[in-house]
């Protein structure tokens, strides 16, 4: 539609052209998608009810609307938390960053740490859950992805760590893990853990458990 009748001019112009409803504005609002229409996040959430009702039944411009307050600049956490909830990935940040110092502070790597890390040796590494994975010919074992601002982590946990820890290890978004770093003869780095911890987020995040 934008081929065809030009640029949208704003939220209003491109719901009656296309005919978006609420929550895929507000989807896309959350996304900053709207920014080159001159509205940032909070401005484009405020006003996505508004534009959603004024459609193509209505006289263009007869909605009465209500001028939108100043907002402050979102913060980094509240930009991330925006594009996790409309995008599932923010091409920007990680939540784990904002964690950074406090893990720095207790020992734990980042992701990148443990491919230069001597073999055997026992480390800690912080991260967000992204998969949880036991296929049937592993015997028990469940395989875990962690990631964090720099990359992944391979986690192995075996059948005596999962039962140990269960309820962390299946409900917890981000993790802390300790364990026995191993690196297979083609380079590849696991982590086999034998201690799992709950790391809080103020952000939430999803992972793909089990498929």
């Amino acid at each position: 539609d934008r081929e065809a009748g030009g640029d949208f001019t704003d939220l209003a112009n491109l719901v009656r052209r296309v005919g978006l409803g609420t929550a895929q504005l507000e989807a896309l609002a959350a996304a900053g998608a709207f920014e080159s229409l001159g509205l940032s996040v909070r401005e484009s959430l405020w006003a996505a009810g508004d534009a959603a009702r004024d459609r193509e039944e209505f006289l263009a411009g007869s909605m009465v609307t209500v001028q939108p307050p100043l907002f402050s600049m979102p913060s980094s956490s509240e930009i991330l938390a925006s594009d996790l909830w409309a995008t599932g990935i923010s091409p920007d940040d990680h939540p784990i960053r904002f964690l950074r110092a406090a893990l720095r502070q207790r020992g734990a790597l980042r992701s990148d740490d443990p491919k230069r890390a001597e073999s055997g040796r026992r480390i800690e590494v912080g991260g967000v859950v992204t998969h949880r994975q036991r296929p049937a010919t592993a015997s028990g074992i469940t395989f875990m992805n962690l990631e964090d601002e720099s990359g992944l982590v391979n986690v192995i946990c075996s059948v005596g760590v999962w039962n140990r820890y269960r309820r962390i290890a299946r409900d917890s978004p981000a993790l802390i893990v300790r364990g026995i770093l191993e690196r297979s003869p083609e380079g590849v780095t696991n982590l086999l853990a034998d201690r799992l911890e709950a790391l809080p987020m103020a952000i939430r995040t999803a992972s793909r458990d089990f498929r």
